[in-house]
């Protein structure tokens, strides 16, 4: 039975320290992949969107979230494929993390009536260590599927773009 100091906010709390493994400057709060979090009297539930489908580091990350929230009693984790992560749902702290370990955070999407957004080819990434705007794709793909490749002639860093989606 899990005691009644447990609740969702705490639960929350906890999942602050759950880190995103191939980002780990964010913790999985900030990147919006906590769907929804339940306590009742079977332990504690929660819901993962994964950024991606067949995402490989949502094994390890479903490993972390059961290690971290032991203490809470039962835990048992889903992987939701219900509804599409977005990067709508980084917090702001979580963009200024991205930002800080040098990653571009992804521009705002605009949803439009029926629920889609135009797609833009080409977009003006700020560089996330000199904020100058004259950079440069080098390549769309980048380490994972999330990330594209950009260089910052100013600076002259090459950095990742966390893509909109």
């Amino acid at each position: 039975m899990v005691s009644a100091v447990v609740n969702e906010a705490s639960v929350r709390a906890a999942l602050r320290d759950v880190v995103d493994p191939e980002i780990p400057t964010i913790s999985i709060i900030d990147l919006g992949i906590v769907r929804a979090v339940t306590v009742d009297a079977a332990g504690v539930q929660v819901e993962i969107i994964p950024t991606f489908i067949g995402c490989p580091a949502i094994g390890v990350i479903c490993d972390d979230v059961r290690a971290r929230l032991a203490e809470f009693g039962p835990v048992e984790v889903r992987v939701c494929y219900d509804e599409p992560w977005t990067s709508e749902r980084i917090t702001p702290y979580g963009r200024e993390c991205l930002k800080a370990a040098g990653f571009a955070p992804p521009a705002h999407v605009r949803v439009v009536e029926g629920g889609t957004f135009p797609l833009t080819l080409h977009q003006v990434v700020p560089c996330p260590f000199c904020d100058a705007r004259n950079t440069r794709l080098e390549n769309p793909f980048g380490p994972t599927l999330c990330r594209a490749i950009y260089y910052c002639p100013t600076c002259r860093q090459p950095f990742e773009h966390f893509k909109a989606v």
